[in-house]
């Protein structure tokens, strides 16, 4: 098992980081963050992308889906940003964004899970 700050450091290592966060979708509030050389506010990110979640959630709710969500892939015209719940921490979740140019989507879902399976709170 990991901590948050050993869990997030992983993400680092991918090609194209440029931020990550662990984010509980129940009230918004940002738990702990990674950053590289950006002015990106987390904090923001966070309050906005639990926004998405909890959308996105409705929405399966309202069309009946009994499934689950794993994760959600925003691209835009020079990042991925990429939000993966993690489904035995109720209502947490992981942003990452990476630069588009340079970040592998595979691996960074792969870390992703990694981080999900692992991940001691």
């Amino acid at each position: 098992m990991a901590s948050l700050k050993e869990s997030l450091k992983k993400t680092r290592k991918l090609d194209g980081f440029i931020g990550a966060c662990i984010v509980d979708s129940n009230s918004g509030l940002m738990l702990d963050s990674e950053k590289g050389d950006t002015k990106l506010n987390l904090s923001l990110a966070a309050v906005g992308n639990t926004e998405i979640v909890r959308a996105k959630r409705t929405t399966m709710r309202n069309l009946g889906l009994k499934d689950s969500l794993e994760d959600i892939l925003i691209t835009l015209g020079t990042q991925y940003h990429l939000i993966r719940l993690l489904p035995q921490k109720d209502g947490l979740f992981v942003y990452l964004i990476l630069d588009k140019t340079s970040g592998n989507l595979a691996m960074a879902r792969y870390i992703l899970s990694e981080i999900s399976n692992e991940l001691e709170i």
